[in-house]
């Protein structure tokens, strides 16, 4: 027996409509659950922006001014390699300062508007051997001629990147379990619907039907409502993004500013969101059909 597609959508709607209250019930833990993950995954992007000066070890940050000399910063990267006290320097020039400055800014057209390569200070990221080394090594250059600051962030940093890893294990740990949740809502709304069509699943078999015939509509049932949840999900991540950077693109606080991700991050996570959905309602379908469907 032919496959219709006709005939495959009305009998998927159909048994949607059959147990609307499971359906409403199964999409609205997917959406839950995804758009926990969906929080928790921009939160490690906006998190992995803000730190971008930080990586690799870097405990502190000498910044020139952007009119020093050549001999002044000279003298001061001679210096640095000459501390015993330091394991590695990585020079950034100007261009570079740029590129981390849009990166870091993408979200916020405001601030980097009118801003050139020229307007940055070029600065020095210093590893040192030791954490104590730190202030030792600064205070060195805070009054150095072509200095204009020494930033010692690499502590808040720290704080702020155990606190967001606790925070992320907490949602997913939680979205997990909605998902899995999700998954069993969605695997007892099928095998509800093929207990309600027992008999014209029989009667079907009789007049020859195939076993994809009669399992499909019941498969894309599952994956329709994993695709809705994951696209409510979507939704309420975008919806979030949105507020919170109206709220917090004016804060004084620049860290804060920083953690903000751009419309393209979102739409990748909304995007991956969506997909999770299709591939748990599928699975819960898939194994609704094999368990419960005998054909």
């Amino acid at each position: 027996m032919a496959l219709s597609f006709d005939y495959t959508v009305r009998e998927t709607f159909s048994n949607l409509r059959r147990n609307p209250l499971m359906t409403m019930a199964a999409v609205l833990t997917v959406a839950v659950s995804l758009s926990l993950v969906g929080g928790a995954l921009l939160l490690k992007q906006g998190v992995t922006r803000a730190t971008l000066q930080w990586r690799g070890g870097v405990e502190l940050s000498i910044f020139m001014k952007p009119d020093a000399s050549e001999a002044q910063n000279t003298a001061v990267q001679t210096e640095l390699s000459n501390l015993p006290q330091v394991r590695k320097v990585t020079y950034v020039n100007q261009d570079e300062s740029f590129a981390e400055f849009q990166q870091v800014f993408s979200n916020d057209p405001a601030t980097t508007e009118g801003i050139t390569a020229a307007d940055l200070p070029p600065s020095y990221r210093v590893v040192p051997k030791k954490a104590e080394f730190v202030e030792p090594i600064g205070s060195r250059f805070e009054e150095t001629p072509g200095v204009y600051s020494v930033a010692y962030a690499k502590d808040t940093i720290d704080t702020l990147l155990k606190v967001t890893r606790i925070i992320q294990l907490a949602i997913y740990t939680m979205a997990g379990v909605l998902l899995i949740s999700a998954t069993l809502l969605i695997l007892n709304t099928i095998q509800l619907a093929i207990f309600a069509r027992r008999r014209e699943i029989g009667v079907m078999k009789l007049v020859g039907a195939t076993n994809w015939f009669i399992r499909i509509p019941f498969m894309l049932e599952g994956l329709v409502q994993g695709v809705v949840g994951g696209g409510v999900a979507a939704l309420l991540v975008t919806l979030g993004r949105t507020f919170l950077q109206r709220n917090l693109e004016s804060s004084s606080l620049q860290l804060i500013r920083q953690m903000l991700v751009s419309g393209r991050e979102v739409a990748g996570t909304a995007i991956f969101l969506v997909v999770v959905g299709a591939a748990v309602g599928a699975i819960g379908s898939a194994v609704a059909v094999r368990r419960f469907l005998d054909v």
